[in-house]
């Protein structure tokens, strides 16, 4: 007799719940020892896609997602009323909604409390474009994780009943759009709320605040208002925050911003139009004088929102970000803690707050660029090479990073210009760390690119006093450590 079947009944169930419901229930025809013991696995973990072999076509196939459903039906009913901790259901090939919600009631009575739903439904199996949850989730005593993935719309709010998740401490949305309600009204609904995630979320008021006591993480990626209409204004007082992740419409203003605790941010604030780009570039211009640049010249207040984070120990900031910051680099706090920068470069947004931010960074040892190309500009200051000035590189003389990364490298003289740049004006670093783009075009394709690139680099080597790491994807790994 092999050994696991010599195994406690109790490990044997812990070993089962890491595996999909299919695979478990077969075990059952093993041997006496294995015939029921897959009714007591306290996770279920049921994907459709290992019934219905979508790719195969078999999903349109009425006969065929009715032996699913009667095979979740059968398991569940099988199971009986013994406890449940996890269940995890993905369901996208056209399962209609009230069977989905059937097992989802059915897991919520025995006392689930990791709920992770990753639904689809066509028009014709839900009235509406958006799938509605059953009421009974939004007043379950058990929850504490609660995952939501969806391909259209998740309207999760009663807005007749309210909720009450006094237990829930991670609440992770992701769907084509989310529709909520009023943060005010949203997040007093979880006491003791830790986590929550929401992707492609529309805030319901111009006006809104994120407000919890008990929040740690928090990753909003947002779309605006409704039309995409920037925010009027977005507050957060969120005292035991320690990890942001914003990506929304930059707001008119951010009359709140209480994080004290918080140790790291990613920041992208979207620049939706050219009119906006223009006005933050030349906001004294008399020739953009219109409403959206009215709007544009209200981002100076993201200063405020800068202000409530100035104690954060790593920060990543987009290309856009970089833009708007723009509008308030004399302004800018100083971080004092900050330890690590990451900032994303593109070749139609600015570096002109790039010399602000290095210079208001004291205590800074690791620095990662994103991308070296940006667009260029009379403001791009003396972090870069772009425009010849006297006192260029000025800002990165005084800052004290030890070690530069360099990601998305395409092999351009441009980029390699920029390398030979810093690796001159960075006084205190000891490390670079260089690597070529993966997803997308490089010159490294092109023969003889990759030795030149190699040769250049070895003699920037030479005027630094660093060791410079090159890694191309296809080619082998090179060092150069300087004398």
């Amino acid at each position: 007799m092999d050994r696991i079947s010599n195994l406690p009944d109790d490990v044997r169930c812990h070993i089962l719940s890491f595996l999909p419901t299919k695979q478990v229930a077969m075990t059952s025809v093993l041997s006496k020892s294995w015939l029921n013991l897959w009714k007591r696995v306290p996770n279920l973990d049921i994907n459709d896609s290992e019934f219905l072999h979508p790719e195969e076509g078999k999903g349109e196939r009425e006969n065929i997602r009715e032996s699913f459903v009667s095979f979740v039906d059968s398991v569940l009913a099988t199971q009986g009323d013994s406890p449940i901790d996890k269940f995890s259901l993905k369901c996208i090939t056209g399962v209609h909604p009230d069977s989905v919600n059937r097992w989802i009631c059915n897991v919520l009575q025995r006392g689930v409390s990791d709920l992770n739903l990753f639904t689809d439904f066509t028009d014709k199996d839900t009235e509406e474009n958006d799938y509605r949850l059953p009421l009974e989730m939004f007043v379950s005593k058990k929850l504490v994780k609660l995952k939501l993935r969806s391909e259209r719309c998740v309207n999760w709010w009663h807005l007749d009943i309210g909720a009450s998740l006094p237990k829930l401490k991670s609440l992770l949305i992701d769907s084509d759009l989310i529709f909520c309600g009023e943060m005010e009204r949203f997040l007093p609904y979880f006491p003791v709320l830790e986590e929550i995630h929401m992707a492609n979320m529309e805030w319901q008021e111009s006006k809104e605040t994120m407000s919890s006591p008990s929040l740690t993480k928090l990753s909003i990626h947002g779309t605006g208002c409704e039309d995409f209409e920037n925010p009027k204004s977005i507050s957060f007082d969120t005292p035991s925050l320690l990890y942001l992740n914003y990506s929304d419409l930059v707001a008119e203003d951010y009359p709140v911003v209480n994080m004290g605790k918080l140790v790291e941010a990613r920041l992208n604030l979207i620049l939706q139009c050219e009119d906006q780009i223009r006005r933050v570039r030349e906001p004294n211009n008399v020739f953009l004088e219109d409403d959206e640049g009215d709007v544009a010249l209200q981002f100076v207040n993201v200063v405020k929102l800068m202000n409530g984070i100035q104690n954060i120990q790593k920060l990543s900031l987009t290309a856009d970000t970089l833009e708007v910051l723009t509008l308030c680099c004399e302004s800018l706090p100083v971080f004092k803690n900050l330890k690590i920068l990451g900032l994303k470069s593109d070749e139609g947004r600015g570096w002109q707050a790039v010399p602000a931010l290095l210079r208001n960074c004291p205590n800074l040892k690791f620095l990662v660029f994103e991308g070296l190309l940006h667009y260029v500009t009379d403001k791009c200051g003396d972090a870069c090479d772009c425009i010849a000035r006297v006192d260029k590189g000025r800002s990165l003389i005084s800052c004290p990073v030890k070690k530069v990364e360099i990601q998305g490298f395409r092999g351009t003289m441009r980029e390699i210009n920029m390398i030979g740049h810093i690796l001159k004006s960075f006084k205190c670093v000891e490390e670079m760390g260089i690597f070529a783009e993966e997803n997308g075009p490089t010159k490294f394709e092109q023969p003889g690119v990759f030795e030149y690139v190699e040769k250049i680099l070895d003699l920037y080597n030479e005027i630094s006093s660093c060791d410079v790491y090159f890694l191309v994807w296809g080619f082998m790994r090179r060092k150069w450590t300087a004398q």
